[in-house]
């Protein structure tokens, strides 16, 4: 009986210590998310991770998660996807949680196909999780006529007061390995003043980064969630904040017309967080 009341204290405490650090409003009728990047290492980082998202998961009840890409790295057989994905988040797929991945440049094409990154079959997709909002998958890894048409499309018809768009490769990166893709911004940045998108998330390079807002929308990069390269970000004019110490999560939260957003490391820390107004910068 007395270990029995002892974790139970210790389970109230930790829930309670989650609960102090977090920045966000986390008022219950506003939409929760999670966003995760480089993740399929199948390694202890990545355990860690999943570990402090579920332990936040207690006190902001997220249901969905976004993935950068790099979901696998090296084998890819049903093993691999138990190893480096259905294993670490264990605890979050039991809750219900949904993840949506998009492809990386280490993820196999068929990936897509597999139930559990709900992409549907396709390279591309969009999602709707509540009236409002809507998420646009991208692969960056080829971003042909074809899936440049779909998304012109797609946005165009959303009717959504919040377009959030996700893909592997940045746009705006301080990264000293890889940094910005100028071509691939070339290509989508027009399309996303065109249609008001208002936040695009991705990965590739191993650590957090914020980006000033840019032409009215802001950037993150999240691709530290199970791989990090530390001391690979190489702060620039277009940086607003980056940590490339520890590996990262973020949480954010939309609120009718503002988006919060809060980075948390391995350890717990909050390494990043604030808020931005719909539309604000335009």
């Amino acid at each position: 009986m007395k270990r029995a009341a002892h974790l139970v204290f210790a389970a109230v405490c930790i829930c309670g210590l989650w609960a102090a650090q977090l920045h966000l409003p986390n008022k219950s009728d506003s939409f929760h998310f999670a966003v995760i990047g480089d993740t399929g290492t199948g390694e202890r980082p990545e355990y860690e991770i999943a570990a402090r998202l579920a332990e936040y998961r207690q006190t902001f009840p997220f249901d969905i998660a976004v993935m950068m890409g790099d979901n696998l790295y090296g084998g890819q057989k049903p093993k691999d996807f138990s190893k480096k994905f259905e294993e670490p988040y264990k605890t979050l797929l039991d809750a219900g949680v949904k993840f949506y991945a998009v492809l990386g440049n280490h993820d196999d094409p068929n990936q897509r196909f597999y139930k559990q990154f709900n992409m549907g079959g396709g390279r591309y997709f969009t999602f709707k999780p509540r009236d409002g909002i809507r998420f646009f998958g991208l692969d960056s890894n080829y971003m042909d006529k074809e899936q440049l048409a779909w998304f012109e499309k797609e946005v165009a018809a959303s009717g959504s007061e919040w377009k959030i768009v996700y893909f592997h490769h940045p746009l705006y990166s301080s990264g000293a390995t890889h940094g910005s893709d100028v071509e691939l911004r070339a290509i989508l940045e027009p399309l996303f003043v065109k249609y008001r998108v208002q936040l695009v998330l991705s990965g590739h390079d191993h650590f957090y980064e914020r980006i000033k807002p840019q032409k009215g929308i802001q950037y993150f990069v999240i691709g530290g969630s199970a791989k990090l390269r530390e001391g690979d970000a190489r702060r620039q004019d277009f940086s607003a904040a980056d940590f490339d110490t520890d590996n990262s999560f973020a949480l954010m939260e939309i609120d009718h017309g503002t988006l919060f957003y809060q980075v948390i490391s391995r350890r717990g820390e909050t390494v990043d967080s604030g808020s931005f107004e719909r539309n604000s910068n335009r």
